[in-house]
């Protein structure tokens, strides 16, 4: 006999034997006690049946929001404000992250995004020597709004801008206004 053959024969004799099947037996007992103590651990650790539904925070200013979010348990972060949206009060929250509705455990942190006090200011360009199309066009492609009422100089250039007007005010290119203004344009009349 080989002495291969006889290690293998001794192996065999040894997955038949009292001794193999008992270690194998405290083998899986351990494995088995030691998930559920990891379970139990893991359940007292993370708070895991805590559930606390984040309240709708649209609309509330910061000092509601922060009276809110304290009886609750949970924190904030304020990220960036978004663009202005005249729907919403100034500083209010825009939107939240979890959402309304959705549960998280105690001392969770609800990111915001709030309402800016005003439109972001934009600067004029210089449209002197453009049409009145390509004025408008302009204009409205970058936030402003172009109002009816033009004013007419003697121009040789019909509908040819010859200025820009805010409020009833001439405005120079690169001052900077609030988005969605009204900007009234000063045309020649071709004379």
């Amino acid at each position: 006999m080989s002495k291969f053959s006889e290690r293998i024969k001794g192996l065999f004799e040894f997955i038949k034997s009292k001794s193999f099947f008992m270690q194998l037996g405290i083998a899986i007992l351990s494995v088995v006690v030691l998930i559920f103590l990891l379970q139990w651990w893991l359940g007292i650790t993370t708070n895991h049946n805590q559930k606390i539904e984040v309240p709708n925070l649209a609309k509330l200013s910061l000092t509601n929001v922060e009276t809110k979010l304290n009886e609750l348990n949970l924190d904030y972060v304020v990220i960036d404000s978004a663009t202005y949206n005249p729907n919403y009060p100034k500083k209010a929250v825009l939107e939240q992250n979890p959402e309304a509705g959705d549960f998280v455990k105690e001392g969770r942190k609800i990111y915001l995004t709030l309402n800016p006090s005003k439109y972001r200011d934009v600067e004029i360009p210089d449209l002197n020597g453009r049409t009145r199309r390509q004025a408008t066009t302009h204009l409205r492609s970058i936030g402003f709004k172009v109002g009816k009422d033009v004013t007419w100089v003697r121009d040789l250039g019909k509908d040819v801008v010859r200025g820009l007007k805010y409020k009833g005010n001439k405005i120079e290119p690169k001052t900077k206004l609030p988005k969605q203004s009204t900007i009234d344009l000063i045309l020649g009349d071709g004379n």
